[in-house]
C-alpha cells in the first residue's frame, strides 16, 4: 500500500494535468512525474505567498485549478487552429504502431524496471533501512520540516540548515514538498517515505527513455533494448543514491529522457501542448536542481543543431510560433525558480574536488560508458559505443551523439584535470565529476538501443533463407539471443556489482544504527514540542527530527557557527559550571538532554568538543543508555519547559550574547 502511495503521488498528478493539455501516450506516462514535479514546483510560491497550508488537500486543489486551465488554453487552441489551418487538423497522423510493437516496448520497459527494483531493494536492505551519507539526514530533516510547517517556501526552513534567522536561505526543496504530502500518510513512517521515493524515481527511468526513443522514431525493437539496460549503468542512477545520497538530483536527471520526449511536440506542433509541457517541465527540473537548467539547455541546443543540419526535420514557419512561446513559458516558470539559487551561487561554484583519474583512464571511463568504475562494464559499454557509431551512420538522434560527446568530454576532463577553466564549466554541479558523470550513461542507454536494433536486424538478414519464419520474428529471436548473452556476461544486468555499490551507505552504521534510533525514540517519548535536544555534530543525531521528530541543536554535520548559541554550546557545553553563558543558552534553547552516540558521520568529521568529553557527573545524569548512544539529562535545566516551549527553531542561531 505504502509503495502504491507514493507511486500515485509521483504519477497522478502529473497524469490529470498532461490529460488536459493533450500529451498522450508514451510521452503522457513518462511525462506525469516531471508534470509533477512541475506542478510542486509552482505550487510552493503561489500557494506560500498567499498563506495557503502546504497540503495534500491544497496541492490536489491547486493540481485541478492548473489542469482546468491547461484544457481551457488547450481546447481554444485547437478550436483556433480548426479555424485558421484546417489542414493541420485534416491532415493524416502519424502511422501508428502496430499492438505487438507496444507490448515489446512495455516487456523492454518491465525488465528494466525489474532489474531497477530487484538491485534497490537489495542493496538498501530494505526500505526501512537508514542511509548512511552525509546529506541524507539534511533530505529527511527537511521533507520533515515541510509536513509539520505546511510551508515548503526554501525561505522558512533555513532552520534545518543551522541558519533559522536568514530569510534569503535558498535550497531547492521540490522534491521534498512533494514527498511531505504523503510522509504520515497510513502510517508512512521517514525512511520508506525517502527509499520508496528512490523506487519511483528509478522506476521512472526505463518508462523515459522508451518513450524518448518513441519519440524520436527508434524502431521498437531499439526503443525495447535501450529501456532494458537503462538500470545496468552503475554511473546512474545508483553512484548518487549511495553518495550523498544526491535525492533531488538524481530524480532530475531521471525526469530528462521525458523531457526530450517532450522536445518532439516543439518539431511538430499540435497546439499548446508543447510550450506548456515544456515550460511546465523546465518549472520541474529547476525546482529539483537548479544545474539541471544547464543539462536541458545543452541538450535543447543540440537539438537545434541537428535541425540546422537538417538531420531533424521541422517546418519553420508552423513551428515559429510554439518556439517562441516555448521560450517565453520556460522564462516565465523557471527564473522564479532559478533566481533565488544566486544566494548561495558562490558558495556552489566555489567547490572543488581532487581528480581521481588520469587523462587516458578518465577517455577510457567515457568510452566504455562506466564513468568512476574501477572496471568497465564492457558487456554493455562496448556495444553502446559501437551502438554510437551507427547512430551517427544512420543519422538518428544525432543530438544525443552530441550530448555523449559535450557531457562525456566533460567528465572526462573533470575527473582528470584540475584547471579554472574546468572548474568554472563544471561551477554549476559543485565542481563534482561524479554528478557529471550521471549524465553519460543516457546516451549509452540509446546507443545499445541502436545496436540491438542493428544487430538482430543483421540477424535476421543472416538467417532469414535458412529458416521459415517472417523477418520480424526473426529479428526478435536475435534481440532475444542478445539480450541472452549480453544478461548472462553480466551476470544479470550488472545486479551484483550495482547491489554492492548501493550498500556502501546502506546498513547498521556507521552514522545511525539501530541502537541510536532507539535512543531518538526515547527522547522523542520524554521531549515535549518545541523542546531541543543538545548534540554532537559529527554524529547521527542529525537524524533525530527526520526520524523521530525529536529537534535536535545542532541540525547537520557542518554544524553552527561559533558566534551562534548552537555553536557556542558545541564547544563548551562540558564547562556549565565555569561559563554562566552556557546554562543561559540552554534554558533559551529549552534544553533538557543531551545525546552522545557512537556512530560518526565520517572517520574525520569534526566533533563538537564540549558534547563528545560528556561523562556522567553532578552536571550531567545518565538515563539512558545502549551500546549506540548516551543520553544525559542536564541537571539544573527540567524547569525550562514547564512554561511551554518555544516555536520550533526559534532562537537557536541567535547570538549568545557575549
Amino acid at each position: 500500500m505504502n509503495v502504491l502511495l507514493v507511486l500515485v503521488a509521483f504519477w497522478l498528478p502529473g497524469l490529470v494535468f498532461g490529460a488536459a493539455i493533450r500529451l498522450r501516450g508514451w510521452t503522457l506516462a513518462a511525462a506525469a512525474p516531471l508534470m509533477t514535479f512541475g506542478i510542486v514546483a509552482l505550487g510552493v510560491p503561489v500557494l506560500g505567498g498567499f498563506g495557503i497550508r502546504w497540503s495534500m488537500l491544497d496541492v490536489a486543489l491547486w493540481t485541478l485549478v492548473l489542469s482546468a486551465v491547461g484544457f481551457g488554453l488547450s481546447f481554444a487552441a485547437h478550436r483556433f487552429t480548426a479555424r485558421r489551418h484546417p489542414e493541420r487538423v485534416a491532415e493524416e497522423p502519424e502511422a501508428r504502431l502496430p499492438v505487438r510493437d507496444h507490448v515489446l516496448m512495455g516487456l523492454g520497459v518491465l525488465a528494466g524496471m525489474a532489474v531497477g527494483a530487484v538491485t534497490f531493494f537489495r542493496g538498501t536492505n530494505g526500505i526501512d533501512s537508514v542511509q548512511q551519507g552525509w546529506d541524507a539526514p539534511f533530505h529527511g530533516n527537511l521533507v520533515r520540516w515541510i509536513a509539520e510547517h505546511g510551508d515548503a517556501r526554501p525561505s522558512t526552513v533555513g532552520t534545518i540548515a543551522n541558519l533559522p534567522n536568514q530569510t534569503d536561505y535558498f535550497y531547492p526543496d521540490t522534491y521534498h514538498a512533494l514527498l511531505a504530502l504523503v510522509f504520515g500518510t497510513g502510517g508512512l513512517t521517514m525512511m520508506p517515505t525517502l527509499n520508496l521515493a528512490v523506487l519511483a524515481v528509478i522506476l521512472a527511468v526505463p518508462l523515459g527513455v522508451a518513450a524518448m526513443c518513441h519519440a524520436w522514431k527508434m524502431p521498437p525493437l531499439g526503443v525495447a533494448a535501450a529501456a532494458a539496460v537503462t538500470t545496468w549503468f552503475t554511473s546512474f542512477p545508483y553512484d548518487s543514491l549511495w553518495r550523498g545520497p544526491l535525492w533531488p538530483y538524481v530524480a532530475g536527471v531521471a525526469m530528462l529522457p521525458a523531457m526530450l520526449a517532450l522536445a518532439k511536440h516543439l518539431l511538430r506542433p499540435h497546439g499548446i501542448t508543447g510550450p506548456v509541457a515544456v515550460g511546465v517541465g523546465v518549472a520541474g527540473l529547476a525546482g529539483l536542481h537548479t544545474s539541471l537548467i544547464f543539462v536541458i539547455a545543452v541538450y535543447f541546443i543540440l537539438i537545434l543543431v541537428a535541425v540546422l543540419f537538417r538531420w531533424e526535420k521541422i517546418d519553420w514557419r508552423r513551428s515559429a510560433s510554439t518556439l517562441i512561446a516555448t521560450v517565453v513559458l520556460a522564462a516565465v516558470f523557471g527564473l522564479p525558480l532559478v533566481l533565488p539559487s544566486l544566494y548561495n551561487a558562490g558558495g556552489v561554484t566555489s567547490a572543488t574536488w581532487a581528480s581521481e583519474a588520469t587523462v587516458s583512464g578518465g577517455l577510457g571511463e567515457t568510452i566504455t560508458f562506466s564513468p568512476m568504475a574501477n572496471f568497465p562494464q564492457w558487456w554493455i559499454g562496448v556495444p553502446a559505443f559501437i551502438g554510437i557509431v551507427l547512430l551517427v551512420r544512420h543519422r538518428r538522434m544525432m543530438w544525443m551523439v552530441g550530448a555523449y560527446i559535450v557531457f562525456g568530454g566533460l567528465f572526462a576532463a573533470t575527473v582528470s584535470l584540475e584547471t579554472p577553466l574546468i572548474e568554472t564549466i563544471t561551477g554549476p554541479f559543485y565542481n563534482d565529476h561524479w554528478r557529471i558523470a550521471a549524465l553519460v550513461p543516457l546516451a549509452g542507454a540509446v546507443a545499445f538501443g541502436e545496436f540491438a536494433h542493428t544487430a538482430s536486424a543483421w540477424f535476421a538478414g543472416k538467417v532469414g533463407n535458412r529458416v521459415p519464419l517472417a523477418p520480424a520474428t526473426l529479428s526478435l529471436v536475435g534481440l532475444l539471443l542478445l539480450g541472452v548473452v549480453a544478461g548472462g556476461l553480466s551476470r544479470g544486468g550488472y545486479i551484483g556489482r550495482n547491489t554492492a555499490r548501493l550498500e556502501i551507505n546502506y546498513g547498521n552504521g556507521p552514522t545511525v544504527s539501530k541502537d541510536e534510533e532507539a535512543a531518538y525514540a526515547w527522547l522523542a517519548a520524554h521531549t515535549v514540542p518545541g523542546e531541543h535536544v543538545m548534540n554532537n555534530k559529527a554524529d547521527g543525531s542529525a537524524w533525530m527530527y527526520a526520524l523521530a521528530g525529536v529537534m535536535p541543536v545542532e541540525w547537520n554535520f557542518y554544524g553552527a557557527t561559533p558566534d551562534t548559541k548552537a555553536g557556542y554550546l558545541s564547544v563548551w557545553l562540558d564547562d556549565i559550571e565555569q561559563f554562566p553563558e552556557v546554562r543561559k543558552d540552554l534554558t533559551d534553547l529549552h534544553v533538557r538532554y543531551v545525546i552522545v552516540g557512537k556512530g560518526m558521520a565520517t572517520p574525520t568529521a569534526e566533533q563538537s568538543v564540549g558534547v563528545a568529553d560528556i561523562t556522567s557527573g553532578p552536571d550531567f545524569r545518565e538515563v539512558f543508555h545502549n551500546d549506540g548512544a548516551t543520553i544525559y539529562q542536564i541537571e539544573g535545566q527540567s524547569g525550562v519547559v514547564a512554561s511551554g516551549a518555544t516555536t520550533p527553531g526559534s532562537g537557536s542561531d541567535d547570538a549568545h550574547g557575549q
